[in-house]
């Protein structure tokens, strides 16, 4: 049996050597991101504190004594505390979230549906997607959150206004998030669908096993991007009286005339926001190599 032999030649250490120089390139690209994104924020928040006007900002939006007043509360005073305000806006968020999949689902499938039977449902959803998308969701609060309860409906218009606000985001995100669904509906290749008709599925558990589960999956970034404003809109609920994050600053503020507690708010939201947007770059990301990879 002949022995191994390890290949070599004047070709082999140029390889390393070039692997080496695209790492030290890489890096040097790293740090010097690095640096001019430190530099440019330096220098915005010099130009902020050096402002002619820049006391007063720091006293009234950065003072940490009103901050942390503002963030733990006092009753005794009839401050609410920002933080319990903002676990009002978390379950909000995952509440809606939730009915927001399953809503927006049901539309988009109805949508695409081809079934003569469906046909007013389908009408009904397209008018249904059209018009709350094209209406802000704070006009949505105040029209279920104040019309609701003014049409004497029964045990309908006798609900909490947390209840009216869950009901006025889910409608208005449903909208969007079915159109997500319905594009990634349609970017199931064709040939799926005509390969499980080829084996006998019926339409329905074609949508239901062959479909939906490629188009799940394709949209899941653009689903996030829609969650990520869905959670910045819960913010919008203190409109109908609701005591959440932005609720709670705003009763800080006109107590002490001071807004502090804004800031403060603010932060708890991009504690949120900034992670799920990350994430969804992320996928982001990692869909277009996967998609490259395929074409090459």
């Amino acid at each position: 049996m002949a022995p191994s032999t390890q290949k070599s030649g004047p070709g082999a250490p140029h390889l390393f050597v070039g692997r080496h120089r695209r790492l030290s390139n890489s890096q040097h690209a790293r740090w010097a991101s690095i640096a001019s994104t430190v530099a440019v924020i330096a220098v915005i928040i010099f130009a902020l504190w050096m402002a002619p006007g820049g006391r007063a900002v720091r006293e009234f939006f950065l003072s940490p004594t009103h901050a942390w007043r503002a963030f733990i509360g006092d009753p005794s005073e009839g401050l609410s505390a920002i933080w319990e305000g903002f676990l009002t806006n978390i379950w909000m968020f995952i509440v809606c979230e939730v009915l927001v999949l399953i809503f927006g689902l049901a539309i988009a499938v109805v949508r695409m549906s081809s079934s003569p039977i469906l046909t007013p449902l389908r009408f009904l959803s397209t008018v249904y997607t059209d018009f709350f998308r094209g209406i802000p969701v704070i006009l949505v609060l105040f029209a279920v959150g104040y019309g609701v309860p003014g049409m004497d409906l029964g045990w309908i218009s006798q609900q909490s206004p947390t209840v009216y606000a869950c009901i006025s985001l889910t409608i208005t995100y449903s909208a969007y998030v079915a159109e997500v669904y319905r594009a990634g509906i349609n970017s199931v290749a064709t040939n799926q669908l005509v390969a499980a008709r080829a084996i006998g599925l019926r339409q329905g558990a074609t949508m239901r096993y062959v479909v939906l589960p490629q188009a799940v999956r394709n949209v899941i970034p653009p689903l996030l991007n829609d969650f990520i404003s869905l959670q910045k809109d819960t913010a919008l609920v203190s409109t109908l009286g609701i005591v959440d994050a932005t609720q709670a600053a705003h009763i800080y503020g006109s107590l002490n005339f001071n807004f502090a507690g804004y800031t403060v708010a603010s932060l708890l939201f991009l504690l949120l926001t900034i992670p799920m947007t990350r994430l969804t770059d992320r996928l982001i990301n990692r869909d277009r190599v996967k998609r490259l990879a395929f074409i090459s």
